[in-house]
């Protein structure tokens, strides 16, 4: 075992590793040992000596270390990873065969005990994120491996987003094994098919993530006139159509994924003349609708990630109250709202007190119907509850 660096953590601030939690903050951090390099293996010990961890160094950023493991007698190595594929895999197994899905996911990062590594199955292919200094480090060794574990066209890797500078680490994107995806890839998720693009498109090409919860809609769309805010690709419009909408509005700024929401709808089979697509900012749009006096009976509010840090967390309440509030006051009396976050830094309960404080200004009376989560394949490690990101509520808006 080739160890030759350590992190010495300062006095009591050993308790969340104590409780198996995966992260090592620079400011709990006393000293470190050796050379380190970006991604490579060290030690977390205590001020006393008492070994921790062991993780991944990354000295760009404020989480210095990310845990691979907290065994004494676990190597970091090739077969390390190996073994951590086959557990996630096997933990997917049921529910790959229980559902009708040709997409999900199926490593999530560290619920799945490997920090920043994302991998999502899009029925013929793979693709991979490499989000941290450590799941760079070992990228090639995860991918090798994931190659003989899992038969597929080819592995692509979509580890462009904005998260990999805080580690140091520039943009990465391309063929690891096997063909290129091509332009649309046709997936399936229980009743309904859907184009997803793969190489160019949000995440890694579709919000896996929000699977049960277009399924949900099933339950409030008949006869109803739906407003799908922050579209994307259609995903709750499709189902909404599919489970009886007399009329659905798609607002989206990308025309290119409202080209494919449009794409969407024709696959399923559904009639095009119930949808309407509109290419512009959603606050943009709630306020000339309300200006307008346009009202509908179901909204869904899926927006994207409004803080990514805590010191954003303002600016992002703000955001998540406004576009309730104007979406408040477009439902009829009995409406359906499907609200969301994705901010892993908005906790549940502060998304609900900003939906109840939109609901104050908008003088409506709401209801919570249901809280809304991640799809199981995106699991919440009891040890990380930051992996909690995705939050939801159904509300009936009087």
């Amino acid at each position: 075992m080739n160890i030759t660096s350590a992190v010495i953590l300062k006095a009591g601030r050993e308790k969340s590793l104590a409780r198996r939690h995966p992260w090592v903050f620079s400011g709990a951090v006393a000293s470190i040992q050796g050379q380190a390099q970006p991604g490579e293996t060290v030690e977390i010990v205590s001020a006393t000596g008492q070994f921790l961890g062991r993780g991944a160094y990354s000295p760009h950023s404020q989480i210095v270390v990310r845990v691979w493991s907290f065994d004494l007698n676990e190597s970091i190595s090739s077969a390390f990873f190996r073994a951590s594929l086959q557990r996630a895999l096997a933990s997917r197994s049921r529910f790959i065969a229980s559902r009708h899905v040709t997409a999900y996911r199926l490593v999530n990062a560290e619920a799945d005990h490997l920090p920043g590594v994302i991998i999502d199955r899009y029925g013929d292919f793979l693709v991979c994120q490499f989000l941290t200094a450590g799941a760079e480090y070992w990228k090639r060794a995860i991918m090798t491996q994931l190659a003989e574990l899992v038969p597929c066209k080819g592995i692509y890797e979509r580890s462009d987003v904005d998260v990999r500078a805080k580690e140091g680490l520039p943009p990465s994107t391309g063929v690891f094994t096997g063909q290129v995806p091509p332009d649309r890839v046709e997936i399936q998720e229980g009743p309904l098919r859907f184009l997803v693009d793969l190489q160019q498109g949000q995440k890694t090409g579709f919000y896996l993530d929000q699977r049960d919860n277009r399924a949900r809609l099933a339950e409030y769309t008949e006869d109803a006139e739906v407003l799908n805010c922050f579209a994307y690709t259609g995903g709750f419009g499709v189902y909404a159509l599919k489970y009886g909408a007399k009329q659905v509005t798609q607002v989206e700024t990308s025309d290119r994924a409202l080209e494919l929401a449009r794409g969407n709808v024709e696959l399923n089979g559904l009639d095009p003349t119930k949808v309407e697509y509109v290419q512009d900012d959603v606050f943009q749009v709630l306020r000339r609708y309300r200006d307008a006096r346009r009202q509908f009976d179901l909204i869904i509010l899926d927006p994207p990630k409004f803080a990514e840090s805590r010191n954003q967390l303002p600016g992002a309440s703000r955001g998540y109250k406004d576009v309730n509030l104007l979406a408040m006051k477009l439902l009829r009396p009995g409406g359906m709202l499907f609200t969301f976050s994705c901010s892993g830094v908005v906790t549940l309960d502060l998304f609900q007190k900003i939906v109840a404080d939109a609901a104050l200004d908008a003088q409506r009376h709401v209801q919570i119907i249901q809280r809304l989560f991640q799809a199981s394949d995106h699991p919440v490690a009891l040890n990380f509850p930051e992996g909690s990101y995705l939050k939801g509520l159904v509300c009936r808006v009087w």
